[in-house]
Formats: structure tokens, sequence, C-alpha cells
């Protein structure tokens, strides 16, 4: 049986898949149809389930697995599952629903470890408390986040993920520019996206439902200044301290365009930003190799805008 990611334009086939997210919809003729986004552990791809019932949308909902017979074909040069026929899985069907949840490809509580290992090393003591009672308190959802809905680490643990790759890349850089203030460079990886447990409302299989409502009208960069300011005023946390916080989590997007009301003012916020941008681009950059010959083309990276070479020389490296 064929996984996501290997399937092609004009494939026939039998899969269990999760739903990651079902909406019902009308054509432009007034007819009926589902669409979804499935997922496995590989990877996602949308479906249509064309003049469906009404009973099909109390039955196929966020969450579960189902068994899908489909054609394969693109859609916007992706490929999209044209549904022939659906049904919910069984027990007899002996699939485990966390077989088809795309995780993070290391373990979460290893990840969180590490993390808060990189916390302990912050010598400066408010800014390390900060931190590290946002680490505490969030604990629990940290297992299970995404670091987004759709793109960059949307999968099981991608948080972890993307701030334990992140705090790697930090410690590197900051050998060679040996001035950047690692205690501030720290706790801005870790806090800049703290917020994103409060914005998004995700399940315990990682998987964002939706946006909430003080996520959808603050967003998390707003969020996560409010966070900062009431944890620093329960901890008595000096104003300097707060600030140059506040500043890193607000600027990280660069530019007002991009989010950021406030373009980085700090060489560690500068940092942050590109860090931040050089992980989530080397994860989808990834993510396209993996599903493309040696010596191809991949299909277009639709964050980036454009397709990526996967070069046979590549292959060669040790």
């Amino acid at each position: 049986m064929k996984t996501v990611k290997q399937l092609v334009n004009g494939d026939k086939v039998d899969l269990f898949l999760l739903i990651k997210k079902a909406e019902a919809k009308t054509t432009a003729t007034n007819k009926s149809y589902m669409d979804f986004l499935l997922c496995d552990a590989t990877g996602e791809i949308t479906a249509k389930l064309w003049d469906s019932e009404p009973e099909d949308v109390e039955k196929y909902t966020d969450g579960i697995i189902v068994k899908v017979r489909a054609t394969v074909k693109e859609w916007n040069n992706q490929p999209q599952l044209t549904i022939e026929l659906l049904r919910l899985a069984t027990s007899e069907d002996g699939c485990r629903i966390e077989e088809y949840v795309p995780s993070a490809p290391f373990d979460a509580n290893g990840m969180y470890e590490a993390i808060t290992g990189f916390a302990q090393r912050i010598r400066h003591e408010e800014i390390r408390a900060i931190v590290q009672r946002m680490l505490h308190d969030y604990r629990e959802k940290l297992m299970y986040y995404p670091a987004a809905q759709k793109n960059h680490h949307s999968v099981r643990s991608g948080w972890l993920y993307h701030i334990w790759t992140m705090l790697k890349s930090s410690e590197k850089i900051s050998e060679v520019y040996s001035f950047l203030n690692t205690d501030l460079l720290f706790a801005g990886v870790i806090l800049h996206d703290i917020a994103k447990l409060e914005e998004m409302d995700a399940s315990e299989l990682g998987i964002v439902s939706d946006y909430t409502v003080e996520g959808q009208l603050l967003g998390h960069i707003v969020q996560g200044i409010r966070l900062i300011d009431r944890i620093g005023l329960e901890l008595k946390v000096s104003p300097e301290v707060l600030l140059v916080l506040q500043h890193m989590v607000l600027s990280h997007h660069y530019k007002g365009e991009w989010g950021s009301p406030k373009s980085p003012m700090l060489p560690e916020a500068e940092i942050l930003h590109h860090l931040d941008i050089i992980d989530a681009h080397m994860y989808d950059m990834k993510a396209a190799l993996d599903q493309t010959e040696p010596g191809s083309m991949s299909d277009k990276i639709w964050t980036l805008g454009r397709k990526i070479y996967r070069s046979p020389l590549s292959e060669q490296q040790d």
C-alpha cells in the first residue's frame, strides 16, 4: 500500500488516511461536496468527495481514520485525491491513529529536555526565570503542538523541533560572532513563538483545527508580548529585561509587511530573525527533496515560490 509521499498523478489507490481537516462546501451550481486535508505519517494531501450527502458531514470529521479509494490528479501542480469510495476505519482494520500523524523526527521528551538544558545555561537570573517559567507552564502542550497550521514544522511536536534546531544553530553562530549575548539569543529563540500555543487550537495529535479568537484578533507576536509582560510582572523582573525580551519577540518577523511593527534593533534580534528564516526554509527544502529523485527538480515549494534541485552530489556525502 502506497504512502502519501509516494503518490503520483494517475495513481488509483486504496489507502487508510487520517482526516486532518474536513469541510462541507457547495459548487457554483449548488452541488454539495466535501473538501478534505488527509494525511499519513509521510505527509498530507488534499481530497475532494463530490456529490456528498448530509450524513457525510457528520460522519467524516477531523481526527478520524478513513479508508479511501481514489484517483490521484493534479491541481495547481500539486497532487490531489478524487475520492470514489470512502468509509470509516474499523477495529478490524488494525489502524493505530498515531501511525497516521506526521511527527517530528525526534522524541518529544528528549527535545524538551534539550531545550530546558539551554534554558539552564542562561546566566542572567531574571531572563532564565522567565524562560524556565514558560517552559514549565506550557510543558504539556509542548509535547504535541506543531509550530504552524501549515508549511514548516506543521507536524506533531513541531514546535519543539523548530526551537531545538534553532537553539543548536544559535549556539554555533555565537561562536563566530562572540560579541552576541547568548542569554538574550537563547531566550529569544525559546520565546519568539511561545504564544503560538495560545494562537492555535491543536489536538494531542498535533493537528490544528483553527486559530483561537484571541489568536485571530491579536496574533502570536502581540500575545507573546503580553505573556512576557504578565509573567515578568509576577516574577518582579526588571523593566530593562522585559523591554529587550519583548523587542526580541516583537521584531522577529523583521518588518511590518511580514508582521513585525519594529525591525530588529539588537544584534541578537537580527540573528533571531535570520535563524528563524533559515530553519523554516531548510525544513521545507528537506521535505521537498525527500520527495524528489536525484538529478531532478522538486515540485514548487510554495513558501519559497520556487523549485529546487536535488543534486546527485548530495547523495555522495558520508
